[in-house]
């Protein structure tokens, strides 16, 4: 099938124009949608999480290699092209609703192209979720950012959370004329698959407070770059500043440290908190 005419056709008939507020570039590559199917590796025991169904390529994909397909999309246009298209699949859930606020059933797995204005903060409500693993299409600039090295432009926040939480590989390119309307970036084949920290932390919660302070101004040293977060503990600016300057690596800057030596700052802020009976 032709999926590029096949997409024009759908949204003719049902007047709709793309609207790229919502991130709606449709994948239109028949290609690109099985090798997306093929890199989850699903069976017949596997429950699906697909978040922007779009007009269901992928979904009817999904639906043909494992038990339970949940498709959530947004746009209730879109919603009720899903519903006419797919009335006969027995073994599809269809959601509409922002993923973030939506009560999700169990899932196993997620295989995706959700709109690129939600890549972050899907990224780190999937990095709180059970799952065994997620195939995604992200755009190409947020997929590199997911599995930065140490020191260069795109390695922050999301690359730290990323890695204490699952392993990641870039599986292939999609060019953006695969797409109908084409974006202006090129696409990245991501596959996820959550596991056990690689290193220890004491406080999890305060970890990710850090990481987010500290990636606010990663070019600073890090004696800088943590004091916002310092501050806002319940110690005096006396304190916070000796505490600052003790710190391991306080005279690097954020985007030098792996994600290991920030665990360890961490737990020796931890320490300290902890030495002065403050947590």
């Amino acid at each position: 099938m032709d999926l590029s005419g096949e997409t024009k056709r759908i949204l003719r008939a049902y007047g709709i124009v793309p609207r790229k507020r919502l991130g709606q570039y449709f994948l239109v590559d028949d290609e690109t949608l099985d090798k997306m199917v093929s890199y989850a590796l699903l069976g017949r025991e596997d429950v699906v999480l697909e978040v922007g169904a779009g007009l269901g390529f992928l979904t009817e994909r999904l639906a043909g290699k494992a038990s339970q397909v949940i498709a959530v999309e947004i746009d209730p246009e879109l919603v009720g092209i899903l519903k006419d298209r797919l009335s006969s699949y027995r073994n599809i859930t269809i959601l509409q609703g922002d993923i973030m606020s939506l009560a999700v059933p169990p899932f196993n797995k997620v295989v995706s192209t959700p709109p690129y204005s939600i890549s972050s903060p899907l990224q780190f409500w999937l990095l709180e979720k059970s799952f065994e693993q997620a195939v995604l299409a992200f755009q190409e600039e947020f997929a590199e950012r997911l599995a930065a090295p140490v020191g260069s432009e795109n390695y922050g926040r999301l690359t730290v959370t990323t890695y204490f939480r699952a392993d990641v590989e870039l599986l292939g390119p999609i060019p953006r004329e695969l797409f109908q309307p084409p974006p202006r970036v090129d696409s990245i084949i991501v596959r996820l698959k959550p596991r056990q920290p690689p290193f220890f932390v004491e406080d999890e919660e305060m970890f990710f407070d850090f990481i987010r302070a500290i990636f606010t101004q990663k070019n600073r040293k890090l004696r800088n770059a943590a004091m916002p977060f310092l501050r806002k503990l319940n110690i005096t600016k006396r304190d916070a500043d000796q505490l600052a300057v003790s710190l391991p690596f306080h005279y690097r800057r954020p985007r030098e440290l792996a994600p290991e030596e920030i665990g360890f700052v961490v737990n020796e802020i931890a320490k300290a908190l902890g030495s002065h009976g403050l947590i």
